[in-house]
C-alpha cells in the first residue's frame, strides 16, 4: 500500500455474505460523510445518532437502512466512519457497496480498517492481532482468551516490563553521561532488576505452548481394526451421522475429519480399519496407510476394540503400534457383555449404540486437553510475539551475564536497548512495513 492509498476513503462489506437479517457496509475516511449524503435521501447525518433512510442509486431506491455515523477520532478506525445496516441478502449488500464505490470510495484491502485503527493509535499491534484471533476463534474458550488481549492484558504486561527495563537503562545512561554528578548503579542492583524482568518474560513464555494449542487445536485419531465401531464413535462424539456405518469390513476407506469443541479445537479423525489381508483392494490399502500416518501425527489416539470379542491378535498388533503415543483405550459394544474384564488398565467402557459411557469418554478427553492447555491461560501469544519475547529475553540474559561479570555498563546498555526494541515490536512502537503488511494480510476484507 502506498502513502496515497492510506488517505483514501475505503469501503467493504463487514458481515458474511449470505441470507440474513442484517448486512453491514463500512466506510472509513475523510469522504465518508460526503459519500453517505450523496447516496441517501437524508439532508444531515449527525454524528453519534442513529439515522434512518433509503440508499439511492441516482433516483432508484436500493434499500431501507439504518445509518450509524461516527466522527473522528471517536470511531473504530479513528477516522470519519459510516456504517450502513441494510437487509442481509447477498445482492442487497453488494448493490449498496457498488453505489458507495461509484461515489468516491475504493474497496478496502484485507484488514485495512483494523490497520488504520492501529496507525491512528486506537489499538496497539497486540490488540489488532487479537481482533483477528477473536474473529477466527474455533472455540468459545479461545474467543474468551482472545478478548483478554483485545482488552489490553498482554499489552499492559509488556508496557510494565518495558517500564522496568527503561528505568534501569535510564540510570545506566545517567551514570555514563554525567559521571561527576550521578553514580553508575551497583551491579547487585542491575542483577536484581534483570533477573526480575527475565522472570516476567518467562511467565508469558510459559503459556506459549497453551497459546499454540488454543489457536491451532489438536488432532484426535480413532484407531482400531475393522468393525469395532470407529465410525459409530466418530458420529457419536460429533452427535451427527457424518461417517457411513455398516457391518461390512473396510467400509471406511479414507480418513474423515470434523471439528469438535472440547475447550480446545479438536480435529477428530475417523480412520480406515487397520488389517492385514491379502484380499484387500488397492483403495483400502491406501486408506490403511493413511490410518497409520494419522496415528503417528495425532496428539491423542482413541484405540477402539470390540469388548464382546475381547482383544484379538489383530487388536494387539495395532496396540503395539500406538502404545507409546498418548492414547485412551476404549472398549466398545459394552452393552453386549455381561461381565466385562478389563484387559488393559484404565480402559474406557462404551456403547456407541446406547451412548452409555460416552460422557465419561469425553471427560477423559477433556482431562487430556486441560493437561496440555489449561482453560485459564494467563497470556495468549502468537508465534510472532513469542519470537519477540525470546529475542528480548536473550538480550536481557546477555545483560545479566555482563552485570554478573561486572563488565562496562555502556556495553550492558547496548543489550538493554536490544531488549526494549524487541518488546516494542510486540505492541507496534517499532515495526517494519513488511511485518505490518504480513500481519494484516491474514485478516478478512471488511475488518
Amino acid at each position: 500500500m502506498n502513502i496515497l492509498q492510506e488517505f483514501e476513503t475505503i469501503a467493504a462489506i463487514s458481515t458474511p455474505l449470505g441470507t440474513g437479517g442484517v448486512g453491514v457496509i463500512r466506510i472509513s475516511g475523510e469522504k465518508s460523510f460526503e459519500i453517505a449524503l450523496k447516496i441517501t435521501d437524508r439532508k444531515t447525518l449527525p454524528a453519534g445518532k442513529i439515522c434512518h433512510g433509503w440508499i439511492l442509486d441516482d433516483s432508484v431506491k436500493i434499500d431501507e437502512v439504518v445509518i450509524l455515523p461516527f466522527k473522528n477520532p471517536n470511531s473504530y478506525t479513528g477516522e470519519d466512519v459510516i456504517e450502513i445496516q441494510c437487509h442481509g441478502g447477498v445482492n442487497v449488500v453488494r448493490n449498496i457497496l457498488d453505489v458507495v464505490l461509484k461515489n468516491g470510495a475504493r474497496i478496502a484491502e484485507r484488514g485495512e480498517f483494523t490497520k488504520r485503527a492501529f496507525l491512528n493509535k486506537k489499538l496497539d499491534l497486540s490488540q489488532a492481532e487479537a481482533v483477528d484471533d477473536l474473529i477466527h476463534a474455533k472455540t468459545s474458550n479461545f474467543a474468551i482468551q482472545s478478548a483478554k488481549n483485545l482488552s489490553g492484558v498482554l499489552a499492559s504486561k509488556i508496557i510494565e516490563i518495558k517500564g522496568e527495563i527503561f528505568e534501569t537503562t535510564s540510570r545506566i545512561v545517567a551514570g555514563i553521561d554525567f559521571p561527576e554528578d550521578v553514580a553508575e548503579p551497583e551491579y547487585s542492583y542491575l542483577i536484581e532488576r534483570f533477573t526480575a524482568s527475565l522472570n516476567e518474560i518467562d511467565k508469558i513464555l510459559a503459556s506459549a505452548k497453551s497459546s499454540d494449542i488454543l489457536r491451532q487445536g489438536i488432532k484426535v485419531a480413532i484407531v482400531g481394526r475393522p468393525n469395532v465401531g470407529k465410525s459409530s464413535l466418530f458420529n457419536a462424539l460429533l452427535n451427527l451421522d457424518r461417517a457411513i456405518v455398516t457391518d461390512i469390513a473396510g467400509t471406511t476407506r479414507d480418513i474423515i475429519k470434523e471439528n469438535l469443541d472440547l475447550g480446545v479445537a479438536v480435529t477428530l479423525i475417523d480412520t480406515a480399519g487397520i488389517r492385514e489381508d491379502e484380499n484387500i483392494d488397492k483403495v483400502e490399502e491406501i486408506g490403511i496407510e493413511y490410518s497409520k500416518q494419522s496415528a503417528q501425527e495425532a496428539d491423542l489416539i482413541l484405540f477402539l476394540y470390540d469388548a464382546n470379542t475381547g482383544l484379538t491378535d489383530e487388536d494387539n498388533e495395532i496396540y503395539e503400534i500406538i502404545k507409546d503415543k498418548t492414547h485412551i483405550v476404549v472398549a466398545n459394544k459394552i452393552d453386549l457383555v455381561e461381565n466385562f474384564t478389563e484387559e488393559i488398565p484404565n480402559t474406557a467402557r462404551l456403547s456407541t449404540y446406547s451412548k452409555d459411557g460416552l460422557d465419561e469418554l469425553k471427560e477423559k478427553m477433556r482431562i487430556f486437553v486441560c493437561q496440555i492447555s489449561p482453560e485459564d491461560t494467563e497470556y495468549i501469544t502468537n508465534k510472532r510475539q513469542q519470537e519477540c519475547l525470546k529475542r528480548s529475553r536473550e538480550a536481557l540474559q546477555r545483560a545479566l551475564t555482563a552485570a554478573q561479570a561486572e563488565e562496562l555498563q555502556d556495553m550492558i546498555y547496548i543489550d538493554l536497548k536490544s531488549a526494549l526494541l524487541a518488546l516494542d515490536e510486540i505492541t507496534g512502537e517499532v515495526i517494519t512495513d513488511d511485518i505490518l503488511n504480513n500481519i494484516f494480510d491474514h485478516f478478512c476484507i471488511g475488518k
